[in-house]
């Protein structure tokens, strides 16, 4: 006996199949690249290159004014040298930290404007993807790198273009004066310079490989809350009493965070540890030669003082350059995570000669259609029939059998590997997707609902719709009374993914939605499946006034929408078994026989009490419903 269970999938889509489908080849992460998200700032830029460089500029002459203090002035006893040269030692700095401060706003100004342009590149390319991605990424995945992934490459972002050009400013230009003012003990200063870059290699690789891992680990973690802080996860794991085996596993991953960002940081440390003492010892290798030519008289103390406050001028930038370096280094893996999700192509797209599908009369044709979830795994084999203007077409089948692919690929959801789906005529490849969508809609077993308003649910469908359309749409579902006896009417927040209203109330408001859409084709994947008989008999009867006079594909699983279908067709192993109406197939004695004798004979001594139970349920609706949403304070 064939073991077969029916109407437990839907909105499969190759659940567990598609690892790879609709993803790009990830291009290198290089530097041009990420200086190329900078490309609609050049004048900023270029503004804050010529803040750089005056205030590069100002911090060239507080040294030398010392020089002239300690060599000039004091021997002199010039007081009022020394109270220009004074004041001049305060009015620079005033200057400089004004303009540091514009500069800086216009540095936070382009940072903050390219991590904008990077969430919302990310974003649009995401909502490109097709169905093959998101039934195989975690949301908690997406969320992580669209927030946490671009939050920790934020520093880099706001400071990579604009320090490096600020700081190689300074370090220019006082390499510049440094030679100016003795040769060799520029030569001395700048000799140690190799030293400070020895250490950036190793240390980079290290920290682009921990800061990797630990996006990583944090996007496993993301994942993980949100499906366990979800309402049906929370749901799921008190039912079974899993909170202990949650709180391990989140303990786990916890833990390993730590352990990363630990690590990380004391790589950090101990790099910043090294830099640190390069800088006193280029500073006591010029006192120790400066002093010698002092105490032999070949130099002036001025010259030594100003000299070394140079010095801090070029080790300083100097140790921010290699420290941007491997800040960036570290950052690579980060952006690795990012350009892999901007890289992607979606597996279906519009075609580059694309025409608009004009307004369907609602013929639907499935030619020799195959699908594959990865190469040597057929999910289809060679399926065809047609579904004429306003007919029912009711597929059937086991579970996992692709059914919920199949009529999926009618909307683009997904493409078939080989063969044609055509609307009209159309391939629906040769259509755009808009077009083609707009004359599309779907009602599911899951019913999902944002956690918004009754009536924002129901604008989704269509944004420009007036109150009384709503409320016409709502009458067709048999939910406009329920929603009118909400706390709020149709302001109501019905929680998150519905949750505050029941499932056959979800299932109606669902049905109200594609009403409002008013689409020429209509897609019910498994609509009427886990609900109560009472229950049943509403949505059945809001399904009839959505399907009349639509073209209609039906995932079926209740017994009333498949014996009423103008053609049933039974899939097994991805295959059309049988084809007919149900008493043509009921005759046949084949497979779908088979399967409704074993699978449907209770479901059919359920129909007369589904009637008298949806009669009494209608009666009580309203009132249960204002009565329950009171007592529990909704």
């Amino acid at each position: 006996m064939r073991d077969m269970r029916w109407g437990e999938g839907g909105g499969g889509g190759g659940r567990s199949s598609l690892q790879n489908r609709g993803r790009a080849t990830l291009k290198d992460v290089s530097l041009s690249r990420i200086y190329g998200l900078f490309k609609g700032y050049r004048w900023q830029l270029a503004a804050i290159l010529v803040l750089a460089l005056v205030g590069s500029a100002i911090g060239l002459v507080p040294p030398l004014i010392m020089k002239d203090i300690i060599d000039k002035a004091l021997p002199s006893g010039d007081t009022k040298q020394l109270l220009h040269l004074v004041l001049l030692m305060v009015l620079l700095p005033l200057a400089s930290g004004l303009l540091g401060v514009w500069q800086n706003h216009e540095n936070t100004k382009v940072g903050q404007g390219v991590m904008r342009d990077l969430r919302q590149s990310l974003y649009a390319n995401l909502q490109r993807q097709s169905m093959s991605f998101f039934t195989d990424a975690k949301s908690g995945e997406i969320v992580q790198r669209l927030t946490g992934d671009v939050q920790a490459v934020q520093s880099v972002v706001t400071s990579v273009v604009v320090s490096a050009v600020t700081q190689s400013v300074v370090v220019l230009t006082t390499v510049v004066i440094l030679f100016a003012l003795d040769w060799r003990l520029a030569i001395l200063a700048t000799v140690i310079l190799p030293l400070f870059i020895l250490p950036v290699r190793k240390v980079s690789e290290m920290r682009k490989r921990l800061r990797g891992e630990t996006q990583r680990v944090r996007g496993e973690m993301s994942g993980q809350l949100g499906e366990i802080f979800g309402v049906s996860g929370a749901l799921l794991t008190r039912i079974f009493q899993q909170e202990p085996s949650q709180q391990k596993q989140f303990t786990a991953l916890n833990q390993k965070v730590m352990d990363l960002e630990l690590r990380l940081n004391l790589v950090g440390r101990w790099y910043m540890m090294v830099l640190g003492l390069l800088g006193p010892l280029g500073t006591a290798i010029i006192y120790l030669y400066g002093g010698y030519n002092v105490i032999h008289g070949s130099m002036t103390i001025g010259a030594i003082v100003a000299f070394t406050a140079y010095l801090g001028r070029l080790y300083g930038p100097v140790s921010t350059l290699l420290n941007l370096h491997v800040e960036l280094g570290t950052a690579l893996g980060v952006f690795q995570r990012l350009f892999e999700y901007s890289d992607m192509e979606p597996e279906v797209a519009n075609r580059k000669d694309a025409a608009v599908l004009p307004e369907s009369k609602g013929h639907v044709a499935f030619r020799h259609v195959h699908y594959n979830y990865e190469p040597g795994q057929l999910a289809l084999r060679d399926v065809t029939f047609e579904a004429n203007p306003g007919e029912v077409v009711a597929i059937v089948g086991p579970s996992g059998a692709g059914k919920s692919t199949l009529i999926g690929m009618l909307a683009r959801l997904y493409d078939p590997t080989e063969g044609e789906v055509q609307v009209d005529g159309h391939d629906v490849k040769g259509v755009t997707l808009e077009s083609l969508r707009k004359q599309v809609a779907f009602v599911t077993q899951e019913s999902f609902m944002f956690h918004a308003s009754v009536r924002d649910n129901l604008l989704f469908a269509r944004q420009d719709a007036s109150q009384e359309e709503i409320e016409d749409a709502c009458r067709k579902a048999y939910i406009h009374d329920v929603i009118a006896a909400l706390p709020e009417g149709y302001d109501t927040t019905v929680g998150e993914r519905g949750h505050r209203l029941s499932g056959g109330e979800r299932q109606r408001l669902a049905i109200a939605r594609a009403i409002l859409k008013d689409p020429r084709i209509l897609i019910l994947d498994e609509a009427t499946s886990h609900l109560d008989s009472a229950s049943e008999a509403f949505v059945q009867a809001a399904l009839d006034e959505l399907m009349r006079g639509r073209t209609t594909l039906v995932i079926a699983h209740r017994l009333s929408t498949i014996r009423t279908a103008s053609r049933i067709v039974v899939l097994e192993n991805g295959r059309v078994a049988e084809t007919g109406c149900h008493e043509e197939l009921l005759a046949k004695e084949g497979l779908y026989a088979h399967l409704y004798h074993t699978q449907f004979a209770e479901s059919e001594q359920g129909d007369g009490e589904a009637a008298t139970a949806a009669e009494s349920y209608d009666r009580q609706a309203g009132k249960q419903r204002r009565s329950g949403m009171r007592r529990e304070g909704r």
